[in-house]
């Protein structure tokens, strides 16, 4: 494991969480650097929209590279990539395309464990099985599990808890560095996985759901704005040109 990742790996301390505020290219890179970023992410959100594509790994993987290539031309911080689903069908290329990523410079990759376009979550099995294959690589994966995606807070329980866990703790072995759990906004249940999860845990921030301070006293290791930034600034920009359109 290279030094970078070492140390980008060492960033995530439960109740003493890394704040990633995601971008999408070199120019958003550059903004967030000079706030006071310690690392840098991308949402493949954002990524996808900003070139005129969609989230799901329709933006193609040599374009994800370039976009990659051009932000670590900007900045000196450790850069983690989303890739979504690992951009493979085998473990096998799921390992060559995290490869690239991470010999251009990248540190760290989110990685999913359900395919583009799917609904239902890949066995646990298949799953760590492609989260090993990128941690081969020597990067820090930010194995994501979407156990709380489409549920609805009135159906949480001790189940999909369980679920998480049991996945984190697979995941764990597969040689993940964290354990990205997105969707969740009740701090019950953050603290219950952050106190099970054998990994550090990231949170997906959303309004509503806590102040930094509030999260890392749940225990959480890593917050991220994922697509947030990136909506934000799209919608200032359409309210500003509205207003010079508006002028006649």
């Amino acid at each position: 494991m290279s030094n970078k990742v070492v140390q980008f790996r060492a960033m995530h301390v439960p109740g003493n969480p890394l704040v990633l505020y995601n971008i999408w290219d070199a120019g958003s890179t550059k903004a967030v650097t000079e706030a006071g970023a310690k690392a840098i992410a991308t949402g493949s959100y954002g990524v996808a929209e900003a070139q005129g594509f969609h989230d799901g790994e329709t933006l193609p993987l040599e374009i994800v590279l370039e976009n990659l290539q051009r932000i670590l031309s900007v900045t000196d911080l450790p850069v983690t990539i989303d890739m979504e689903a690992g951009y493979g069908d085998t473990p096998e290329e799921v390992r060559a395309s995290v490869a690239k990523a991470f010999e251009l410079g990248a540190v760290g990759i989110n990685m999913e464990d359900r395919l583009p376009g799917e609904t239902a979550l890949l066995p646990v099995a298949d799953a760590a099985a492609r989260i090993a294959a990128a941690a081969s690589t020597g990067i820090h994966v930010n194995a994501r599990t979407d156990v709380y995606r489409g549920k609805d807070p009135a159906d949480y329980s001790q189940g999909l808890i369980d679920e998480v866990l049991e996945r984190g703790r697979a995941y764990a072995e597969a040689g993940a560095g964290s354990l990205f759990v997105p969707f969740l906004g009740d701090h019950a249940t953050i603290r219950a996985i952050c106190e099970g999860s054998p990994l550090p845990v990231n949170v997906l921030w959303a309004p509503g759901r806590g102040t930094t301070a509030e999260l890392a006293a749940l225990g959480v290791a890593r917050i991220s704005y994922g697509h947030g930034p990136w909506a934000a600034t799209m919608n200032w920009l359409k309210e500003q040109a509205q207003a010079v359109y508006a002028q006649g």
